[in-house]
């Protein structure tokens, strides 16, 4: 059985006997963890997931620019965890349809209220580079999840795609390689220093 589906097997068992099951889905950027969570959600029933990225709670650039975190955006600083762990705290209580926001890569913003998710929804799947950092507040986050999952993923790897990804939006190899050192690969070393231990590691996501 792959690792996929024993973590599918395995939320299925956890959520028995349960209105929901909250996820984690955790690792640097760069390992893949919307891809991953996307290629989760045809494995659980038909209809009862959902996909809540964290990405939708990225501060607005003329924020950032005001508080001089435009060149560090993507860093834990420059998300909205308050918003983050509010969000997560309605979700568990699986009472009520619930609206998230979700970042539009193409506008460079975040929509509010671009997907909902509803209250018969069994497995939230909520997927981002913090959710498991053991700094503050961020460690705050950790009793609001049943279930922890840490994508591992070679340093190597990792380093290929955060370059690829900037070529892929316009720039030139060398430029994404300077936009990558500077930004994406220090917050990429910084979860992997100061993590929390999850409860489901996948290896070579």
């Amino acid at each position: 059985m792959s690792q996929i589906a024993h973590l599918a097997a395995t939320l299925f068992r956890k959520a028995a006997g349960r209105k929901r099951l909250i996820v984690a889905i955790a690792g640097p950027p760069g390992a893949g963890k919307s891809t991953f969570a996307e290629a989760l959600l045809p494995l659980l029933p038909a209809g009862s997931a959902s996909v809540v990225p964290m990405d939708g709670f990225h501060y607005d650039n003329r924020v950032l620019e005001a508080r001089g975190l435009g060149a560090r955006k993507g860093s834990p600083e420059s998300f909205d965890f308050d918003g983050l762990r509010h969000l997560i705290e309605r979700l568990a209580r699986a009472d009520a349809d619930v609206a998230i926001p979700v970042f539009d890569r193409e506008a460079d913003l975040a929509r509010a209220g671009a997907v909902v998710v509803d209250a018969q929804t069994k497995f939230v799947l909520v997927e981002g580079n913090y959710l498991m950092l053991d700094e503050s507040p961020w460690y705050g986050l950790s009793p609001l999840f049943d279930v922890t999952v840490w994508l591992d993923v070679p340093s190597g790897e990792l380093e290929r795609r955060l370059v690829q990804r900037w070529v892929d939006h316009g720039l030139s190899p060398e430029e994404a390689r300077a936009r990558a050192f500077a930004n994406d690969l220090p917050n990429a070393e910084r979860i992997l220093a100061h993590r929390r231990q999850a409860d489901v590691t996948i290896t070579g996501a």
